[in-house]
């Protein structure tokens, strides 16, 4: 498999994902100090937090596929500016200051562009992939992939283990400007269906015709329609979308709940977050980088999805490390799955599609796990049973376990769609 002409596309996931995941084992102290000084219980940071991620739920639900689509007309790298320039905002203004006033602005900025960028780059990345890399090789390809997005997060969080917060977030923002001007110079356009962009949006164009591209392109964002006929066009795409949803619910559980269960229960500091996370993140790039190109073409994503999520159902800090290396298959192999249920022209489309839902599940499950992991970790609870809430996103994960062994290896729609045209 030939990923040479991806070379920049990994290059900026690498610089992009570093700047992100550089801050993740902080934010929760930075929270903390900002909102309830002295304390490792903080019932205002949980709801808080949950807060904040289901209205950057909701935001990306509706701007990712619209991003998504807008790419497919304008291409990758046009749209890839937008969520990767707003990013660097929310990190310069933690690098400045760490107040409780510049916390609060960073809260309010991080979630207005969250909305943009959360899930932008990566859906973007994706489709760009699939321009460049065939049916047959494109598990492998996602695969590497989100690989390159784990070894950002190893490497991110392997150099927050040894920084100061301050220095933490500096070395973020810069980086982030870096990534942005990185894919500016060096990424070249994706061409969706190989015959040129119908209208540069960044490049000198007459006001009429570039307002009536707009106009057209606008006109076929997805709505609830498009997504319902995509799912009735494929069992395997609605099926997908049922896995991605509750994936997705277990996922912003985790986010919501795991890190402050951590502090309140085992007193957890910065350094014990990033020790943590780098061993789920060593796990997770060596099976992306190594296994999934091997195994996806030998057992088909179908089945990495489903050990994946079989074994995502253990949410046990440090035992659960050792079955990274097989939860990390479970993105790569839906936005696989989902590729190869529609045509060149529609993979902006269909991974924003895919990623709207996931969002939606982001907009529910902070509604479900920040009230009752903070509940359970109060002298309230009802009875004494602090994981309870990381006991249900377990749960959860079952679900979506349950419905992806009914998904079986279907054939590409657009695939038997470009086969019937040929023979007619």
């Amino acid at each position: 498999m030939d990923l040479t002409g991806l070379s920049h596309l990994f290059v900026t996931v690498f610089l992009s994902g570093f700047a992100s995941f550089t801050v993740v084992p902080s934010i929760t102290d930075v929270t903390m100090l900002a909102l309830c000084p002295g304390q490792d219980e903080c019932s205002l940071a949980i709801y808080l937090t949950g807060c904040q991620q289901a209205i950057i739920g909701l935001g990306a639900m509706i701007i990712t596929p619209l991003i998504g689509n807008l790419s497919d007309v304008y291409g990758r790298k046009e749209l890839l500016t937008l969520p990767m320039t707003l990013s660097i905002l929310p990190l310069v203004i933690m690098a400045y200051s760490r107040t409780t006033s510049f916390f609060y602005a960073y809260f309010f900025i991080r979630t207005l562009t969250a909305m943009v960028g959360e899930g932008s780059i990566n859906c973007l990345a994706l489709a760009y992939v699939a321009d460049k890399v065939p049916d047959g090789q494109r598990a492998s390809a996602f695969g590497i992939l989100a690989g390159v997005g784990s070894a950002a997060f190893v490497c991110g969080t392997l150099v927050a283990r040894f920084l100061s917060t301050a220095a933490t977030f500096q070395v973020a923002a810069v980086m982030s400007m870096i990534a942005a001007v990185y894919m500016r110079v060096f990424l070249k356009e994706s061409i969706p269906n190989g015959d040129g962009l119908r209208q540069p949006m960044l490049n000198g164009t007459p006001h009429g015709d570039l307002e009536k591209t707009t106009t057209q392109a606008f006109k076929r964002i997805p709505s609830i329609g498009d997504l319902i006929c995509l799912m009735k066009s494929s069992t395997t795409f609605s099926q997908a979308t049922v896995v991605s949803f509750f994936n997705g619910l277990a996922e912003g559980g985790i986010i919501a709940s795991l890190l402050y269960f951590l502090k309140a229960r085992f007193h957890f500091n910065k350094n014990q977050y990033a020790d943590l996370l780098l061993i789920f993140g060593v796990a997770g790039t060596i099976s992306q980088l190594l296994f999934m190109p091997m195994l996806a073409p030998a057992i088909g994503e179908e089945k990495l999805l489903s050990i994946g999520l079989f074994m995502s159902c253990t949410n046990v800090p440090y035992a659960a490390t050792v079955f990274s290396i097989f939860t990390v298959f479970v993105q790569p192999s839906i936005r696989s799955i989902v590729s190869k249920q529609v045509g060149p022209t529609e993979q902006g489309k269909s991974q924003g599609c895919i990623y709207g839902i996931s969002s939606l599940a982001n907009i529910v499950s902070p509604l479900i796990f920040s009230p009752l992991t903070a509940l359970f970790l109060s002298e309230e609870a009802p009875f004494r049973f602090p994981g309870f809430s990381i006991m249900c996103i377990g749960f959860a994960t079952m679900i979506a376990f349950i419905q992806s062994i009914m998904i079986w290896g279907v054939p590409p729609s657009h695939k038997t769609d470009n086969k019937q045209t040929t023979e007619a």
